[in-house]
């Protein structure tokens, strides 16, 4: 801050020491970065926009920088901030007229949902097209109370990260287990090839399906692409485990034959194999 500085110089606080046609240099400026702050957090993904739009998000980053800067840099007029405050609300109201009238703006600004689960089935693809792994949608049903995928008619990630959960209303059937988190305890593991007798639930896309013989690799996701990793990253793509309607019951044995394997006896079981 200069020593000379007069406090209270209104010319200074309103208009600085720049020409007036600065004023319109700031509307470029401020219209270019709100634009460009849009189009980053469209590339960000709806999970970092913590339950708001890349509209609202936008909105709550361009006032609070446009706002903070005059309120303690001598340096900045005041005129400047509030046009550029303007300008964000101004740009606030127009993307919002243009996504209520244009369905193709919307969905740029917006997003669309993606369906990850239908019918106790992740859909192919879609965990990878909305950015998160087979973890994070276990995560988020198991904070809506499901226990088990095929209590799940339908999951949809929302335009603003959220999940929305449709369940059976009344016996699920069963399903790949959510619950304890596999990182806590994992499921059972039965290997492709093995032989087996009653319901079980593919780890990879979580359907469902009885045998009475050799498991084989599951016809919804298939084989993965990309086949490196070490064995227990293989068998928990394209294995199968027990399918339960209920994963809490006595433990995870909920009469559908079998319990789960804790992490200290699955790397006792898979050791010498990687």
């Amino acid at each position: 801050m200069s020593t000379d500085m007069v406090p209270f110089d209104w010319e200074r606080m309103f208009l600085g020491d720049v020409p007036p046609l600065f004023l319109l240099e700031i509307v470029f400026r401020t219209a270019l970065m709100f634009g460009w702050l849009m189009l980053l957090l469209r590339i960000t993904g709806k999970r970092g926009l913590a339950q708001l739009s890349p509209l609202e998000l936008a909105i709550v980053i361009g006032l609070g920088s446009a706002a903070g800067d005059p309120m303690f840099y001598p340096e900045v007029p005041l005129l400047h901030a509030m046009l550029a405050l303007g300008m964000v609300v101004g740009l606030q109201r127009l993307l919002t007229w243009l996504v209520i009238r244009s369905e193709r703006v919307e969905t740029f600004i917006e997003g669309v949902p993606v369906e990850l689960v239908r019918d106790g089935v992740m859909v192919p693809n879609a965990l990878r097209q909305a950015n998160l792994s087979r973890e994070d949608l276990f995560e988020r049903l198991r904070g809506q109370g499901v226990r088990q995928l095929g209590e799940v008619q339908r999951a949809y990630f929302e335009q603003d990260g959220s999940l929305t959960v449709f369940t059976h209303q009344g016996s699920p059937p069963p399903g790949l287990p959510v619950v304890p988190p596999w990182d806590v305890q994992w499921p059972l593991i039965l290997d492709v090839g093995a032989t087996h007798r009653g319901v079980v639930a593919c780890l990879g896309c979580g359907q469902t399906q009885e045998v009475a013989g050799l498991l084989r690799v599951c016809s919804a996701c298939g084989p993965e692409e990309d086949q490196g990793g070490s064995h227990q990253e293989r068998v928990q793509s394209t294995g199968w485990t027990l399918a339960t309607t209920d994963p809490l019951i006595r433990g995870g044995d909920d009469g559908l034959g079998g319990q789960a394997i804790d992490g200290g006896e699955r790397k006792a079981q898979l050791g010498g194999r990687n």
